[in-house]
């Protein structure tokens, strides 16, 4: 077994995309409008892709998110967490989890909200996969 794919909410696709874009490298790999309204898979390129994040545009008034709720991506080093957290600082983004140590099975961690509230948790050194 092994994770396909995260779906999210989105009020505005555009500014997910481009927030998955800066944060994570991934870019649109499949883009389609319904009569049900548009969603985009963001991927790394993959053809067929190995795990995609689904955004699906719907618009709602109130968001509020588990506090623990998150997608997880790993990174290579613990200098690329606290890299994306000052980036997440310089552009003004609320609601951080600054970098911490977990201990050695949870590595060390920062998370950064997406522009609908959905936490990105950007991880080095958990022992996952």
């Amino acid at each position: 077994m092994k994770c396909t794919h995260v779906a999210i909410q989105s009020r505005d696709l555009s500014r997910t995309i481009e927030f998955y874009h800066r944060y994570c490298g991934m870019s649109v790999v499949h883009d389609r409008t319904s009569d049900s309204g548009r969603v985009v898979w963001l991927g790394w390129g993959e053809d067929p892709p190995t795990f995609v994040i689904v955004a699906i545009e719907e618009a709602y008034e109130q968001n509020i998110h588990p506090r623990l709720q998150h997608i997880g991506m790993a990174v290579e080093t613990k200098t690329e967490v606290d890299a994306i957290h000052q980036r997440a600082v310089i552009d003004g983004i609320g609601d951080l989890w600054p970098p911490t140590d977990g201990g050695p099975i949870v590595g060390c961690f920062c998370a950064v909200p997406d522009p609908d509230g959905n936490r990105v948790e950007f991880s080095f050194g958990q022992r996952i996969g």
